[in-house]
């Protein structure tokens, strides 16, 4: 005789994968990593191993490996400013740049992955509201242009930047390029200001920072334009709408 087939077991197991795997439960998985990451980078301050605890390396493998680490902790909620000038500490201008910029699309690759794979499904049904309508909408249909004025003008935080277009439509391709373009000219002044550190009135250090203030406070004219075009109309009295009714001739 044939062995009974246990099917109360192998249903529980289908019903087990398909909440482990729903929307919500990769939601929540992806809160509890960015929860871990963020507690990590408070705890540990990673950012303090660049500068004190880096390895004695030199050359390509030195540069491969700031690169990887710059990648891992932007993910992490480092802020990328401090690893711009670690950058250029390091490894001066030539090569802490490349290594930034890497670094720079690697963090921003596995943050769009993260928020993609585990965030998307359940997030994209909750997009309500005027701005959050047209933040998706202009990402879906413009993603490469729209991140890439993202990146040149730094008013939205990197991370949020991240997540945002992961939700979105856009596809891989358009976000990776428009970062690794997008990021450069930030990146730069940040790493020369980091290279140029020991000589803070030389004419380099100078142009870096005042590049950095000039862009900030672009970013922060163009926030506050896009948030009065963006701001719902008063609407109008509800007498001054109603059609007036003549009065009859007496």
């Amino acid at each position: 005789m044939l062995d009974p087939v246990d099917r109360p077991s192998a249903g529980l197991t289908v019903r087990c994968t398909r909440v482990l795997l729903s929307p919500w439960s990769r939601l929540s998985l992806l809160v509890l990593l960015l929860a871990c990451a963020g507690t990590a980078v408070l705890v540990y301050e990673p950012q303090r191993f660049v500068s004190a605890g880096w390895p004695q390396l030199s050359g390509g493998a030195a540069v491969v490996l700031f690169a990887a680490a710059y990648g891992v902790c932007t993910a992490a909620f480092v802020p990328r400013p401090l690893l711009n000038l670690a950058a250029g500490a390091l490894f001066g201008t030539q090569l802490g740049l490349p290594a930034a910029i890497a670094g720079t699309v690697l963090g921003a690759g596995i943050a769009f992955g993260l928020g993609r794979f585990l965030g998307q499904d359940a997030l994209r049904p909750l997009l309500r509201g005027r701005w959050l309508t047209a933040a998706d909408g202009q990402l879906s249909r413009h993603g490469f242009r729209s991140m890439m004025a993202v990146r040149l003008f730094p008013g939205i935080p990197f991370v949020a930047a991240n997540y945002c277009a992961a939700v979105s439509k856009m596809g891989w391709p358009p976000f990776l390029l428009a970062t690794g373009i997008g990021c450069v000219p930030n990146t730069a002044a940040y790493v020369i200001a980091g290279s140029e550190a020991g000589s803070p009135t030389s004419p380099a250090f100078l142009l870096a920072m005042g590049f950095i203030v000039l862009t900030g406070a672009g970013a922060g004219v163009l926030a506050w334009y896009k948030r009065h075009r963006l701001r719902p109309a008063s609407p109008a009295p509800a007498e001054a709408t109603e059609a007036r009714v003549p009065e009859p001739v007496a």
